[in-house]
């Protein structure tokens, strides 16, 4: 049985206003205000972390970006006006709006179906109007076609619908036959009809195609 000073010593922490209600009273205090700051702390850690956080975006948040749409890679299909297919191909593709239907492209190829074989178009860097199916190639660009023929130029449109092909200014390139400079090129991609307008030069290479 414990002794009378072990009794006196439990009666005096039960008895009222002693430390065990002092105690009681500052846990009531205490505990409630460390749950806050452990969920203040569990909220806002996220925020702070170094590490990737996975979100969604809400439509609207995405119009009023910048940059709309940066893709690393890209391809678009679609037909010509006689059913024949056309695939472009881009290694980076950006849409600045989406109320812009021009992407602009890096790295790009297109490969289209031509009655005689396929054919393949190559630049460095070009804008797609997906609306009307137009390339427009910013720098030098090159056409091959399934028979040997090649076209190099630059800062042409290319309709891949119509497979017709213009300059926007002055042009200076190589074909079969050799080079040439001239203030406006056309061309139908199809039949390899190639129309040099306005101050044409062209340096005949021997032995060049007809």
């Amino acid at each position: 049985m414990p002794d009378g000073h072990e009794k006196s010593a439990r009666q005096q922490w039960a008895a009222p206003g002693g430390r065990h209600d002092w105690m009681i009273r500052f846990s009531r205090i205490l505990l409630p205000s460390g749950v806050g700051v452990l969920a203040a702390i569990l909220i806002l850690a996220p925020l702070s972390a170094r590490g990737d956080i996975s979100f969604v975006l809400a439509k609207d948040s995405v119009a009023l970006a910048e940059e709309r749409m940066r893709l690393t890679a890209a391809t678009y299909r679609g037909e010509d006006g006689k059913g024949q297919p056309f695939v472009l191909r881009a290694g980076s593709a950006v849409q600045t709006s989406s109320l812009d239907p021009v992407v602009r492209l890096g790295d790009l190829s297109a490969n289209i179906a031509l009655a005689d074989g396929p054919a393949m178009l190559k630049a460095d860097a070009g804008r797609y109007d997906m609306n009307r199916e137009t390339l427009m190639i910013d720098g030098p660009i090159s056409f091959i076609a399934a028979d040997g023929f090649r076209l190099d130029t630059r800062d042409v449109a290319v309709g891949l619908k119509t497979r017709k092909l213009a300059s926007r200014g002055p042009v200076s390139g190589r074909l079969p036959i050799g080079t040439f400079t001239a203030d406006q090129i056309s061309a139908d991609l199809g039949s390899r009809a190639v129309v040099l307008e306005g101050r044409v030069r062209l340096h005949i290479t021997q032995r060049g195609g007809k």
